[in-house]
């Protein structure tokens, strides 16, 4: 089925069994795949980094949504700019580094000079009748949401990028992501399709079995857990837990309540503060605090860990004393990007307040025991055996609610 054609892909959708697994065309065709970018990465708000990756005018990243290139910096009035990453004379390719600083943005080919808001500034040979003010970068769409910057290539995006940004604020707000620094980021490319890489994470049904680093801290029924026979008693025990922990943290200010709307928004996202066990303070090997400077106006360290999803491509862990973000991107049918970004307090002196090791060691381990799951999900897809598996009424309701929204996005965006 790896050879789809495009006209196929709407009865492909149009006959998706809900509660069901996708069928393998979906995780194995390049048509798929190309609709994949232009209707799901092409057309919504996707996460792609953190404030405090360009904390100074003139800082700078690049990444890259399949072959679009985007360049995102900051102004000299502070102000977050995006753009497609191509000089407007012959194309090439403006800045080819991951991340630097510049004070203008220079060509390599010929020296055309664009300032930090993307307008032309100086350019030679281009005769009289040439007028600069009509060869700026092309623009794209940037947001900020407390620290976590989101794009979007559509010329119009989802306008309800704003609701979820006003009920988001007071959730992420108490962390002061803006006034971290990055201590650490990893990339590791999965061989496995994108869609893969997001199901694997919105579920804990495979934690117990494959995270065992994660699960020193993290229970895993609060990612979509619902009580069943074999899970009654645990699941009583945590909800107790919870519900005294969000009292506590909801009475410190820290909104702690569910807010779930997975499938049912074109910004889809979910979050919710969940307890840590043991110590109960962040996602480490000892479930203690991995820096010693607190993020923001929090003074307790045991405030549990904020979890936050949006569709299709992030996950986010906000705890007292750091911050760890996800970022996925796909770059073919069977391979994907997926860069961790670690952040602490701007403060925090590494070897004095936190440890890089112990910072990024319960996550460099689930990260690469996840690429194995779906690695070995992604061979297994391939198969002539693979057909379309039920999900778990019990463990995997998020996992349907990612595959609705996405057949659902799908559905209302392409054309076929």
């Amino acid at each position: 089925m790896s050879d789809l054609k495009v006209s196929q892909l709407a009865d492909l959708l149009q006959r998706r069994r809900p509660g069901y697994s996708l069928d393998a065309a979906f995780y194995l065709s390049d048509a798929v795949f190309q609709s994949d970018l232009k209707h799901i990465f092409g057309q919504h708000w996707i996460f792609v980094a953190v404030e405090p990756q360009i904390p100074e005018p003139g800082d700078f990243i690049t990444v890259d949504v399949g072959k679009q290139s985007i360049l995102i910096t900051r102004d000299d009035d502070d102000q977050l700019q995006a753009f497609h990453n191509v000089c407007r004379h012959r194309g090439s390719r403006l800045c080819a580094s991951h991340k630097g600083m510049v004070g203008n943005i220079v060509c390599p080919y010929h020296q055309w000079t664009y300032d930090l808001k993307g307008s032309l500034i100086h350019v030679e040979h281009m005769g009289e009748g040439f007028k600069k003010e009509d060869h700026g970068l092309k623009k794209v769409h940037v947001r900020s949401l407390e620290g976590l910057i989101f794009i979007c290539l559509a010329e119009t995006p989802p306008a309800d990028f704003e609701d979820m940004a006003q009920q988001m604020t007071p959730y992420l707000a108490p962390h002061r992501l803006k006034d971290c620094k990055v201590a650490a980021q990893v990339e590791i490319v999965e061989k496995g399709n994108w869609k893969l890489v997001m199901e694997n994470n919105r579920e804990c049904y495979h934690c117990v079995g494959n995270h065992p680093e994660l699960t020193l801290s993290l229970y895993e029924y609060g990612f979509g857990y619902q009580p069943s026979p074999a899970n009654a008693e645990g699941m009583a025990r945590f909800r107790d837990i919870l519900a005294k922990s969000h009292a506590r943290w909801e009475a410190m200010g820290l909104p702690s309540a569910e807010i779930e709307v997975l499938d049912s928004r074109v910004t889809g996202f979910r979050t919710q503060r969940l307890p840590l066990d043991r110590a109960g303070q962040s996602q480490t090997m000892n479930a203690e605090v991995a820096s010693k400077k607190l993020l923001g106006r929090i003074t307790d360290p045991a405030v549990g860990g904020l979890s936050f999803w949006t569709q299709p491509n992030s996950w986010h862990h906000f705890m007292s004393d750091h911050v760890v973000s996800f970022s996925v991107l796909p770059i073919a049918p069977g391979e994907t990007l997926v860069r961790t970004t670690w952040c602490v307090h701007k403060d925090a002196v590494e070897g004095v307040d936190y440890d890089v090791a112990n910072l990024t060691k319960v996550w460099n381990a689930t990260n690469d025991q996840d690429r194995r799951l779906v690695e070995e999900s992604q061979v297994g897809v391939a198969s002539g055996a693979y057909e379309p598996g039920p999900y778990s009424p019990y463990t995997e309701e998020l996992v349907e609610k990612f595959c609705n929204w996405y057949v659902g996005r799908m559905r209302a965006l392409n054309p076929v």
